[in-house]
């Protein structure tokens, strides 16, 4: 028995791991676009389609990851509508109908449809494209409705469950996309070592950690500008022995207390512990440390920069979608710093 759910979960993950990343940044991209205008974003579906529909607009009216202002984000499966049409007209057009009423140019709507055939849905979506609505889909291999949108999400199945815990994965991610990208933080990720501070191989003690002259009001500048501060740092020397945590931790506590003096804030701290032979995750120029950053303090990626000396650093800045900068010794922390608050004046 523990093995048929093993592989469901199995079966569950690999299809959802197979949706198209391109589809899902086309999506967030056309939504971000509407809704900046004040486009509405209107969901539609039957069935658990039609739960999925109710969820995800609750996620733009309410909030998904944290408080921002309220965005439009509509379901048309409400009971009521749904059988007054139904009864009264036809349940063919229990979508198009709402859709008449309250779509307008430039909004989005989507219709979720396991099949790709729901023929309330297909009706709707042609009403969307006769008012001017940019449409959507999530669906599976089958039916015609992707082919008829303008941005189209395949969840590459035939398999129903599998294509709504596909869908409803694409729609969770397309939801912090949105967020973070309308409503997010500005943020400038910061490597440590040679950035920073001068760089002192395998640096065991407080005494020995040095912040290069101007950092502090440097960084007090980019607060000032709106934008919070993280260090990311690879950390290998604890890995190999050289020291322990509390000893980093302890040299952290006087670079932030140095910064501070100056002026600035460090808003928080990531590093990577681990061996380069590990093959971890989270070693830049490997993401997983600046998706954590992301996750916590709600950043917005195309708003923030990353700065660091090396071309590991510039690789994990691209990778992540923010803005990079490569430190020199003619070109330290604090003449990107102005080159950075340069650029936005």
């Amino acid at each position: 028995m523990n093995d048929l759910i093993e592989s469901e979960l199995i079966r569950s993950a690999r299809t959802i791991s197979e949706i198209d990343v391109l589809q899902i940044r086309k999506v967030a991209d056309t939504i971000i676009e509407s809704v900046k205008k004040g486009g509405q974003v209107i969901f539609m579906g039957n069935g658990g389609s039609s739960a999925d529909a109710q969820h995800i607009a609750a996620e733009f009216s309410g909030k998904y990851m944290f408080d921002r202002p309220p965005m439009a984000g509509i379901s048309l499966s409400n009971i009521a509508p749904v059988t007054a049409i139904g009864n009264d007209y036809s349940y063919d057009l229990v979508f198009q109908r709402q859709i008449n009423a309250i779509c307008r140019k430039g909004d989005i709507v989507v219709g979720f449809s396991t099949s790709g055939n729901s023929r309330n849905v297909l009706l709707a979506v042609e009403a969307a494209k006769r008012i001017g609505a940019v449409t959507v889909s999530f669906t599976g291999q089958g039916g015609v409705l992707k082919d008829m949108v303008d941005v189209s999400i395949i969840v590459p199945t035939k398999e129903t469950p599998r294509i709504q815990e596909g869908y409803l994965t694409a729609c969770h991610t397309i939801c912090g996309i949105v967020e973070r990208e309308l409503f997010g933080r500005k943020a400038v990720l910061v490597d440590r070592d040679d950035t920073l501070a001068k760089d002192v191989p395998y640096c065991d003690s407080p005494e020995k950690f040095q912040l290069f002259p101007g950092v502090p009001e440097a960084i007090a500048r980019l607060n000032e500008a709106g934008y919070i501060v993280i260090v990311i740092s690879n950390q290998s020397g604890i890995a190999r022995g050289l020291f322990d945590e509390d000893t980093l931790d302890a040299i952290h506590d006087k670079m932030i207390r140095d910064v501070e003096a100056g002026g600035g804030h460090i808003e928080d701290i990531f590093y990577c512990p681990h061996h380069p032979d590990d093959r971890c995750t989270c070693r830049k120029p490997e993401t997983g440390l600046g998706v954590a950053a992301i996750i916590k303090h709600n950043i917005n990626p195309k708003a923030s920069f990353m700065v660091g000396n090396s071309e590991g650093d510039t690789e994990f800045g691209k990778r992540l979608g923010l803005s990079t900068y490569q430190v020199t010794g003619k070109r330290p922390f604090t003449a990107v710093v102005d080159r950075i608050l340069g650029d936005l004046n």
